[in-house]
């Protein structure tokens, strides 16, 4: 890699849309897959936990009906699935085996903009599946609202960061098999202490706390008050999904910068 491109500072578009190009090309080859999987699971969660569990166990959690709040949790679930894994394994795979980033490198792209690029679509498209369960919500019983037109600029902040994540991720790991302690120890506790099937108030003192910084968390609150109304602090739960999406960028740049850059 040439002087030139190592020391590169600015963003080309040009250069972010080629990549971002090749992407897009390579999803039409599997897009009917991606997209009924992400329509059917939220169907099944619904049924498995708003209309199983909230029809015999749970009636009413914090004011809303169990399918409402299950529905809304869900968008959270679906934007971590849709963008953390897809970037760990997917990153991994075109780097490692399919040297796919060597041949990108060798025209007038830099690293900075092949992770913003490839950040970008998986952004792009878990921000477009994140929403999927919100509709499927609303056949079960979810009111529209017209705060949901919102939800899609926060699941497209939230994926950034976690697919951000997952480049640096794949750029940190010796082998694929060592993402099984990611997803383990960093992503499932994430997952499951989003207050996507539980309010968060009904855990202990310390967990209340660590879930306030939790981008799930944030992103699943955002998405409720885009539901049913919002309040002053969840300003900031949008800042605060700024915020990790770009040190989560930063980082990312700088892992892959590493590995690829001799």
């Amino acid at each position: 890699m040439s002087t030139a491109q190592v020391g590169a500072k600015r963003l080309e578009p040009a250069a972010i849309a080629g990549v971002m190009s090749r992407e897009v090309a390579n999803f039409r080859t599997f897009w009917k897959a991606t997209t009924f999987s992400s329509v059917l699971e939220p169907v099944i969660y619904l049924l498995a936990f708003g209309l199983g569990l909230g029809s015999t166990l749970v009636k009413n959690v914090d004011g809303l009906s169990y399918v409402e709040f299950v529905g809304t949790g869900m968008v959270a679930t679906a934007v971590i699935f849709s963008s953390a894994l897809p970037a760990m394994f997917g990153t991994f795979i075109k780097e490692r085996f399919q040297r796919t980033y060597d041949a990108i490198l060798a025209a007038p792209v830099d690293v900075e903009e092949l992770v913003t690029a490839e950040a970008l679509w998986i952004a792009i498209r878990a921000g477009f599946y994140g929403c999927f369960p919100l509709v499927v919500a609303m056949l079960f019983g979810l009111s529209p609202a017209w705060g949901m037109l919102t939800v899609p600029f926060f699941c497209f902040f939230t994926a950034f960061g976690f697919a951000s994540f997952g480049i640096a991720v794949a750029a940190s790991v010796p082998k694929i098999d060592s993402f099984n302690y990611v997803t383990t120890l960093i992503i499932t506790p994430l997952f499951l202490v989003a207050g996507t099937f539980f309010p968060i108030n009904q855990l202990p003192q310390g967990f209340q706390i660590a879930a306030n910084f939790n981008p799930l968390y944030q992103l699943v609150e955002l998405v409720r008050a885009a539901s049913f109304g919002f309040e002053a602090v969840d300003s900031l739960r949008f800042a605060a999904l700024i915020g990790f999406a770009l040190v989560m960028w930063r980082l990312a740049v700088s892992r892959m910068t590493t590995r690829l850059v001799d």
